[in-house]
């Protein structure tokens, strides 16, 4: 899995930080920041709600 991150599409809502605080963080913008690229199985989870809860389609995975 590798998490990928369009920050032109992104609105700050910040529901991918919630929901996997340890995968998405926001910059001084609010526009989100990808910490880990490919979160491990006790992250994956979590990261995998976050692509689904955002609400500008700004978040995607790719499977490896």
């Amino acid at each position: 899995m590798k998490i990928k991150a369009d920050r032109d599409v992104c609105i700050g809502a910040g529901n991918c930080v919630l929901a996997a605080e340890n995968v998405f963080d926001q910059d001084d913008d609010a526009i989100v920041v990808v910490l880990v690229e490919s979160p491990d199985d006790e992250d994956a989870e979590s990261a995998r709600n976050a692509v689904g809860s955002c609400p500008s389609g700004a978040l995607s995975i790719e499977e490896t």
